[in-house]
């Protein structure tokens, strides 16, 4: 994933190369939360389900073969299954960009640094909606006039 220009003074210089060691010698070009491989275009079923084409089987979301029989690919519904290009990247397991010991660093395709991400995407995501709520106050005044723009209030 790319890193945000307010977030690039937060990583190191050489952070290229340290996400090149976790992603490439350490997790050897797979997924650590899922398996699935980087740069391969895979088959998924949009739930977390994939295709792993090595073992012939469906896995799950943490990358655990499938039990239960689902018919392959081929076999499946047009439409249903999608086909996606798998990306790895260097996560951060605190969301501390300072803390970069082997420990604190992972590698993962961009479904599973999604899944990883969602408290701290939801936090931002909030702080954004404040934010822009703040500004409107400070601006607009009352939020009624910002939803009926023609309409004035009295007093307040």
């Amino acid at each position: 994933m790319p890193i945000r220009r307010e977030h690039r003074y937060f990583y190191p210089i050489d952070w290229k190369q340290l996400s090149a060691v976790i992603r490439f010698v350490r997790a050897k070009g797979r997924c650590e939360g899922c398996g699935r491989p980087h740069l391969q275009d895979v088959r998924h079923l949009g739930d977390g389900r994939w295709w792993d084409s090595q073992a012939e089987r469906w896995r799950d979301g943490r990358g655990r073969l499938i039990r239960r029989t689902l018919p392959t690919p081929e076999d499946m519904a047009a439409g249903l299954v999608k086909v996606t290009r798998v990306v790895l990247a260097t996560a951060h397991r605190n969301h501390d960009t300072a803390d970069n010991t082997d420990a604190n660093l992972a590698a993962l395709c961009q479904h599973c640094h999604m899944l990883h991400d969602r408290p701290e995407h939801q936090r931002r995501r909030r702080v954004t909606l404040r934010a822009r709520k703040a500004v409107g106050d400070l601006f607009n005044g009352v939020y009624s006039r910002l939803n009926n723009p023609g309409q004035e209030t009295n007093g307040v």
